[in-house]
């Protein structure tokens, strides 16, 4: 008990951990403003980077504020998060391929 921020093998964050979090989201959104708004990069290259700092910041939530970690204590949701990631990789892919394949059939036509 001598840590408040420790209840049955999981950790809370704290104060420092949830600023620093908010201070990565804050900056990481920021600069995918900044791309767009700045008109410096060819459209493609700025789709791949805001692609890019989208990911950065879905693992900055997970870390910071869903205190998701490789910990043996959170066996259980990394494998859930990474069943659910798998699931959704799969339906928007195969969606994508199923529509473009419509397309290609169609256009034939």
């Amino acid at each position: 008990m001598s840590n408040s921020n420790v209840h049955n093998g999981e950790t809370h964050g704290s104060v420092r951990s949830y600023l620093i979090g908010f201070a990565l989201s804050v900056i990481l959104t920021a600069a995918s403003f900044f791309i767009v708004m700045g008109h410096g990069v060819q459209t493609s290259t700025a789709v791949l980077l805001i692609a890019v700092l989208a990911l950065i910041q879905v693992v900055v939530h997970l870390v910071y504020f869903l205190h998701l970690n490789a910990s043996s204590e959170q066996s259980w949701n990394v494998m859930a998060f990474g069943f659910t990631v798998m699931t959704a990789v799969i339906l928007i892919g195969g969606s994508i391929w199923i529509m473009h394949n419509v397309s290609m059939n169609m256009m034939s036509r």
